[in-house]
């Protein structure tokens, strides 16, 4: 009898220690706009199985995904990030440009040409700056990886030139890329990504433009879409940010923890969101997607067409950071 006393003591004890634990566990939240089969998301629970691994448990990180945090409003779950009300954000440059409109340097028109240009630019004096940016409107950016570039889709017919693009309805992210669809003769429409895949296939807009391996393939925009446009027209890194009240409350030896967490998760991140948009177009022409890709004379095309939105979003952004942006990528090009 004893003996099983002391047996039912025991075990009340170790019942009583874990509820202790997981009661003083560090419990944070990270939002995210985009659902759990997103590379965005897997490198969000990446970096949430880093944190917890590397803290014992003690410190364990939930992420809640299309923007459920926020109402399912991208931009307000960066805002809330920087008040301190989230403590983490996994979004991309676009999504946050109409708050941080330095950001909208990423994705000016044609500015890149390939991934080692891209590559250039987030590491050095680029992020740098970029970094500091961030940080005047409460963000610490952990690491930067990547929704890729992005193409165009859309229901009515192949786009090859600009003059194919006129009058047809464009679901896009933010205002620059109004300037452009308007630009090209497009009527862009702007709408929350939430709602985007409904819009389309109701007949609301006619098209949308997004990465492939990010966004286009596992959202399956494939089911309301049949054309694609392999134009590489814009680029948009994403990033995971903490609170600057969040950060600043922390030790160093946890501040370092999450860092390189970061960026373990944001490199794995960036290498299968690379991996997923190379296998992606066979897939989307697997489920019945029309893909043409432009040449460089019907690239030029599209290039000169945008010029001007190029020319006043530079300005916009400020001189000096696109020349910053600019200088990297020319020594990539020096180098081929």
């Amino acid at each position: 009898m004893l003996i099983k006393r002391r047996a039912l003591i025991a075990l009340l004890g170790g019942i009583l220690i874990t509820a202790s634990l997981a009661a003083s566990a560090d419990t944070l939240r990270l939002s995210s706009e985009t659902s759990d089969s997103t590379s965005r998301n897997m490198g969000a629970k990446r970096f949430a199985d880093l944190v917890e691994k590397a803290s014992d448990g003690e410190t364990q990180v939930r992420v809640f995904a299309n923007a459920v945090l926020s109402g399912g409003d991208q931009l307000k779950q960066a805002e809330m990030v920087g008040r301190g009300d989230i403590d983490f954000v996994l979004s991309t440059a676009i999504s946050i440009s109409p708050l941080i409109p330095e950001m909208s340097v990423f994705s000016l028109p044609y500015l890149y040409r390939n991934y080692d240009e891209v590559d250039a630019t987030l590491v050095g004096e680029p992020a740098e700056k970029m970094t500091d940016i961030m940080a005047e409107h409460g963000l610490v950016v952990l690491g930067w990886g990547e929704s890729g570039f992005r193409e165009l889709t859309n229901s009515v017919r192949p786009i090859k030139s600009p003059d194919d693009l006129k009058g047809m309805k464009i679901r896009v992210a933010g205002p620059m890329f109004i300037d452009i669809m308007e630009e090209l003769g497009a009527n862009p429409q702007q709408i929350q990504w939430t709602e985007t895949f409904s819009a389309l296939q109701q007949g609301v807009v006619d098209g949308q433009e997004n990465p492939v391996g990010a966004i286009i393939v596992p959202q399956r925009i494939y089911e309301v879409q049949k054309y694609l446009t392999r134009w590489h027209y814009s680029y948009d890194p994403a990033f995971l940010a903490v609170s600057q009240e969040k950060w600043n409350s922390w030790s160093l030896e946890k501040r370092e923890m999450i860092r390189k967490s970061a960026q373990e998760a944001m490199e794995y991140q960036k290498r299968i969101t690379r991996q997923q948009t190379q296998t992606g177009y066979e897939t989307l022409k697997d489920k019945g997607m029309e893909i043409y890709k432009p040449n460089a004379a019907e690239l030029e095309a599209f290039q000169q067409a945008t010029r001007q939105t190029f020319d006043q979003w530079s300005a916009k952004v400020g001189p000096s950071l696109v020349d910053t942006f600019q200088d990297a990528i020319d020594e990539v090009r020096e180098e081929d």
